[in-house]
């Protein structure tokens, strides 16, 4: 859908904006445009102007400055019907209230009841089940291959993975992650038309609060019923809030973790020799791990966060208004932050990758522990069981979902040796 009049709102920029592709047919070409337009980009969303912040430094500084909030009441493309509830990304900003989409003591209020749900302990405690779900899954690769020896290591393995994890976490049937995975997958889609896009968003909405409903009355041992009777923090979650915690959460925390394991694999599939440093234990997991995180982010772009004044960010001006979207792909290429070579997969950088994929400041991600440890326990299993791992198809042939936010293939299908 083009906005032609929000467009019109910044028709007097001097350069012509970085247009971002709903179809992904680019994306290393668009990283690089992005990163060519400076610290701060002029981009557009579907026929919508913002701003991309591109560069590490400067994201640092942005993610903690506080003229910059989640309220879309400070939009003003928003506030003049410019942009309305018909373009399809706006199920990604106004998402109904959660830790998400406020800020300050509300936003401390909102989060600290999830930090309590998602302790090192917690993610300590379901590590075997973790183990166990990895293990189930890989007997699946191994069935599901067909008459060639080709499996589809997405839909087979790194898909249903994260799902399982906060499904249990969530206390949610293992029945229902197949309908929870399939309505994800068509909301993220710039292919849905948007009538069917705001017709899921209301469908998540009944599926999430007939789990909290049901968790309040009869409350277990998982992170729906952490959230409700949490005491610490201040006044307890309202419903919606709990809704809102939830439904944000699972569409962040599966999503992220897809592509994080896929993209690790595919990095280590293409660079051989690094694979073989990784087989021989020359160089941990955790390298792998963060090496991904950097060079290709499960999050391409995160939306976006709005300036309640005017933000001087070098040459440039984020007028008071203006939306901003947080560009990490492009970040996590920062050769001021990287080096030279920040273009090239490497898990054997001299120093600590200090990327900031997770985010940064107070909204940095609540689920980024554990995304690490579902890859740190899925990425080695997955090569001790299949060492002969290789792509079935060359890589220029493996295609990405179209999906503006997600860095997602739509299949990796492989040969498991």
């Amino acid at each position: 859908m083009n906005c032609p009049h929000a467009a019109a709102a910044h028709a007097d920029r001097s350069k012509g904006p970085v247009v971002i592709d709903p179809m992904v047919q680019d994306l290393d070409g668009e990283t690089a445009r992005l990163r060519e337009a400076g610290a701060l980009a002029r981009i557009d969303l579907l026929g919508v102007p913002a701003w991309a912040v591109t560069r590490h430094a400067e994201a640092r500084r942005l993610l903690v400055d506080p003229r910059l909030v989640k309220d879309i009441g400070a939009w003003e493309l928003w506030q003049s019907g410019a942009v309305t509830r018909e373009w399809p990304l706006i199920g990604m900003i106004d998402a109904g209230r959660s830790m998400f989409t406020v800020d300050g003591a509300e936003h401390r209020r909102l989060r600290a009841k999830t930090s309590q749900a998602l302790t090192p302990r917690r993610l300590e405690a379901i590590r075997p089940d973790i183990e166990r779900f990895v293990d189930e899954l890989l007997d699946a690769l191994d069935a599901a291959r067909d008459a060639d020896g080709v499996v589809d290591l997405k839909s087979v393995f790194a898909q249903p993975l994260p799902m399982r994890v906060v499904g249990m976490l969530m206390g949610v049937d293992a029945s229902q992650h197949a309908m929870l995975t399939q309505r994800y997958k068509a909301f993220f889609s710039m292919l849905t038309p948007q009538s069917e896009r705001l017709a899921l968003l209301a469908e998540l909405d009944v599926f999430y609060t007939d789990l909290v409903r049901e968790k309040a009355a009869r409350p277990t041992d998982d992170l729906t019923s952490a959230l409700i009777l949490a005491q610490e923090g201040g006044a307890p979650l309202t419903e919606e809030e709990v809704v809102g915690n939830l439904k944000a959460m699972v569409a962040a925390g599966h999503e992220t973790t897809i592509g994080l394991i896929l993209n690790a694999v595919r990095a280590l599939l293409s660079h051989p020799g690094q694979l073989e440093k990784v087989l021989a234990g020359e160089v941990g997991w955790d390298a792998v791990i963060e090496e991904t995180l950097r060079w290709d982010t499960p999050t391409t772009h995160l939306l976006m966060r709005f300036a309640t004044e005017d933000i001087a960010v070098g040459d440039e001006v984020v007028r008071r208004g203006e939306g901003v979207v947080v560009s990490y792909r492009a970040i996590g290429r920062d050769i001021e932050q990287h080096g030279g070579d920040a273009d090239a997969f490497d898990i054997t950088r001299p120093s600590p990758i200090r990327h900031m994929t997770f985010g940064h400041g107070p909204h940095i991600c609540p689920g980024a522990a554990l995304s690490r440890v579902e890859a740190a326990v899925a990425l080695p299993a997955l090569f001790a069981r299949y060492p002969g791992l290789r792509p079935a198809v060359p890589d220029e042939e493996i295609t990405k979902l179209p999906v503006m936010t997600q860095n997602d293939m739509a299949a990796f299908p492989v040969l498991l040796g």
